[in-house]
């Protein structure tokens, strides 16, 4: 079978590369020309584990090319991938430009039956706005089938969540094309990976739902962690107790600076406005955003209090992109940190072991370190904002007396408090 997938960014590129690792001829397409010819050579344009290696082995194997020509592309692949971006727009809808201009071209230039599958995030009814899309635009009438197969990729895991998923959910009224796909997933079967056959619409809906749900565990420990903080109790012990409940869970339940990145506040975001569209309540969504916005806000004040006044005070920041085991700075919270550190006066120092460059597109006007022990080097204070595995056996002894003032706010609760009061440390965590 030969597929085609529309758009190389870190959806596209993972699903090209994973159906090419199960034996499946892939054509990835982009409208970038440089990133066409740097991927070709296989250079990535994002950090991945594992996603250089098994680029570069199926562009060897003659299973995954990269071009630019979508009409090439469209009449070759049976199964065309739309895997475009569909940022937030101002009130919080995804943008459709992309995807819709992805459409159009494969109406243009389909010589014969397709199956059309939206990866990318998109709002209930998408799938059946892209059929009529379809047909308005073909220049010769093809039968076509339309398909919703949303992504669950954890960033830093992403192609183990794709070749061992936990579902694949696939939604259509195209009784051929949920075959085709069945087809195009069978190396899935072997290892029994569970299958979802539903409609479009709530396939649609499954992706915003999952992703709400998961942010709601987030913010709601938040919350339980500001709470234990006022008690004078450990939200760890709390969160414990809780995970061990089988139908809770312990994923997720872990207090920090909120979540970031480039799915759960965009998400969020727009279930709530597809809420308002059908006229139905949001409340918890809703709530959600919001303790995600204060649980963000509040992490500047807590730097405060332990520090003092920040002008011209030296601040270490460890970790910038929003998870460990990617470079994605979208909607970080280092990013709300730092230009909250910078407002007040602070020269910000920060070492993040994959997103610098990214990081220094985004946040200019800061120092840069080439290690964990640069950056805390004469400074104030040390803030853990991402917990990289790397930050969780740091010679802290060492980092004590490279400090200025042996102060630190770990947002992500990697130490113990009383083993680095034990070192001399003045620190504050969260809920602890």
């Amino acid at each position: 079978m030969q597929i085609a997938v529309i758009g190389t960014g870190y959806v596209g590129l993972v699903t090209g590369a994973c159906f090419a690792e199960f034996g499946v001829d892939v054509t990835c397409v982009d409208v970038d020309a440089d990133k066409i010819a740097r991927l070709s050579d296989g250079v990535m344009p994002i950090y991945e584990p594992g996603l250089e290696q098994l680029v570069v082995k199926n562009c060897n194997a003659g299973r995954l090319r990269f071009t630019t020509d979508t009409r090439q592309a469209v009449e070759q692949a049976l199964v065309l991938f739309l895997a475009v971006g569909t940022p937030s727009q101002g009130d919080g809808s995804p943008d459709l430009s992309f995807i819709e201009s992805a459409a159009r071209s494969i109406a243009q230039y389909m010589n014969g039956y397709k199956v059309i599958v939206t990866k990318s995030t998109v709002p209930i009814g998408t799938g059946e706005r892209l059929r009529a899309l379809v047909r308005k635009h073909q220049n010769a009438r093809a039968n076509f089938g339309i398909v919703s197969n949303p992504e669950f990729l954890r960033e830093g895991a992403a192609i183990s969540d794709f070749m061992r998923p936990d579902r694949v959910v696939i939604g259509s009224r195209d009784e051929e094309a949920i075959a085709i796909m069945r087809d195009l997933y069978r190396p899935l079967y072997l290892i029994e990976a569970p299958f979802v056959i539903t409609s479009l619409e709530a396939a649609e809906l499954t992706k915003y739902a999952a992703n709400a749900f998961l942010a709601t565990k987030i913010s709601f420990i938040n919350e339980v962690a500001n709470l234990c903080e006022k008690i004078g109790c450990d939200v760890h012990d709390v969160a414990r107790g809780m995970g061990m409940d089988r139908r809770i869970g312990g994923k997720f339940l872990y207090p920090g600076p909120g979540f970031g990145g480039s799915c759960f506040p965009k998400d969020t975001r727009a279930l709530a406005l597809v809420a308002r569209q059908f006229d139905s309540g949001s409340l918890i969504v809703n709530a959600v955003i919001e303790v995600n916005r204060r649980q963000q806000q509040a992490m500047l004040p807590k730097i405060e209090k332990l520090v003092g006044d920040l002008s011209e005070k030296r601040i270490a920041v460890l970790g910038l992109a929003f998870k460990p085991e990617t470079d994605d700075m979208r909607e970080a919270p280092s990013l709300e940190i730092i230009r909250g550190l910078m407002k007040q006066g602070a020269h910000v120092c920060a070492y993040d072991p994959v997103a610098r460059s990214e990081a220094e597109r985004i946040l200019p006007g800061i120092e840069y370190a080439e290690d964990e022990y640069a950056a805390v080097t004469g400074a104030d204070a040390l803030v853990f904002v991402t917990e990289w595995n790397q930050f969780r056996a740091l010679d802290m002894a060492r980092v004590r007396d490279l400090m200025k003032s042996p102060r630190i706010a770990d947002l992500r609760n990697i130490y113990d408090p009383s083993d680095m009061r034990e070192l001399g440390f003045e620190y504050v965590g969260v809920g602890r």
